[in-house]
């Protein structure tokens, strides 16, 4: 069995077990935990042993219903009836929606007759009636993009060791095109490995580029929030080494674990500038990269870097969640006590 990974004992280091970590969940046989209920304010939480993570992960995410991206210019059925971008169809013809490729099977079903959308907006529910016209190639369709489904890099935060409970990214998935937060029905993490770094630059986001293994789940999604996204690891026996409490930020040092080259976990020094009490979007303390390494390798914060765990007087304290574009040393994280509410 592969260890999992101890925290350094001093300064900042390599963690060696950071891959390992998650290699041992893959090795670990069990039943699927169940995540614990979450109360109360922070107070309350500081009791919680997690151990920070920092490793990367791949994403899958799949949408309840489709999500409309886009629609097309003319005077097209999608205009017509009333559908928005941003719009999220649950039902069409009293069938639930579940992909892009089953919406476009029921649409060829119905043929030209008019058929009803059940349609979710703005946290509501309306029913849109809309009438499919044939294209050039005779395939009836209404004039609208869809996307049911989203991928890529993040890292973990946080993972419980009493419940099997985890938490990444500190914000949540949205949809590249709408921004609007991925309606969640489904998903999972994968294992990662960092192959490139898309440094930082002003008015230029940088990013991790890797690889994960779609053929193997590490676990299972149950939320995709504000505050990030939350699942659970389908272990037992998981060793907690590295566990420890969690914390409230202040203003000065801390470090964040991130893994920005291959597998390994490193810890790197940052300031937190500013703590936002109930500032909401992930944005509850402004932070600023101090470490000339991690400057060095990703020029700062860079997408991927989301969920990278903030540790502070030896207490897990909250996330990396935004960059900010015109200095990218500089971003903003989000208390664990927000992801931890959000994880219940």
């Amino acid at each position: 069995m592969i260890a999992l990974y101890e925290i350094p004992k001093r300064g900042k280091g390599l963690l060696r077990g950071g891959a390992a970590f998650l290699l041992a969940l893959l090795l670990c046989a069990g039943g699927t935990a169940r995540a614990a209920e979450v109360r109360g304010g922070f107070q309350n939480e500081s009791a919680r042993m997690l151990v920070p993570v920092g490793h990367t992960v791949g994403i899958k995410l799949f949408s309840r219903g489709v999500v409309v991206v886009k629609l097309t210019d003319g005077g097209t059925p999608a205009r017509s009836c009333g559908l928005r971008t941003g719009d999220v169809i649950e039902e069409c013809g009293g069938a639930a929606v579940t992909s892009t490729e089953q919406f476009q099977s029921l649409l060829q079903e119905n043929g030209d007759s008019e058929t009803d959308l059940r349609v979710r907006r703005d946290g509501g529910s309306m029913t849109l009636s809309v009438a499919p016209a044939q294209n050039d190639q005779g395939v009836y369709c209404i004039g609208a993009w869809i996307r049911d489904s989203m991928a890529g890099i993040g890292t973990m935060t946080f993972y419980d060791p009493a419940t099997g409970v985890f938490g990444a990214l500190g914000h949540g998935i949205t949809d590249t095109d709408t921004a609007l937060l991925m309606p969640f029905s489904n998903g999972s993490i994968l294992p990662s490995t960092v192959k490139a770094v898309k440094r930082g630059e002003t008015g230029a986001a940088g990013e991790l580029r890797g690889d994960f293994d779609l053929t193997r789940d590490l676990g299972q999604l149950y939320a995709n929030t504000s505050a990030g996204i939350f699942g659970t690891l389908e272990t037992d026996g998981l060793k907690n080494d590295g566990a420890m409490f969690a914390g409230q930020p202040k203003a000065g040092p801390a470090v964040i674990r991130s893994n920005v080259q291959g597998d390994q976990v490193v810890e790197y020094d940052i300031e937190i500038l500013k703590v936002v009490p109930g500032a909401g979007d992930g944005r509850d303390m402004v932070i600023s990269v101090t470490d000339p390494e991690l400057i060095a390798i990703t020029g700062g914060i860079v997408q991927g870097m989301s969920g990278s765990p903030v540790i502070q007087d030896g207490k897990i304290v909250g996330a990396v969640t935004h960059v900010l574009l015109n200095e990218p040393t500089k971003g903003y994280g989000i208390s664990i006590e927000n992801m931890l509410s959000a994880a219940g």
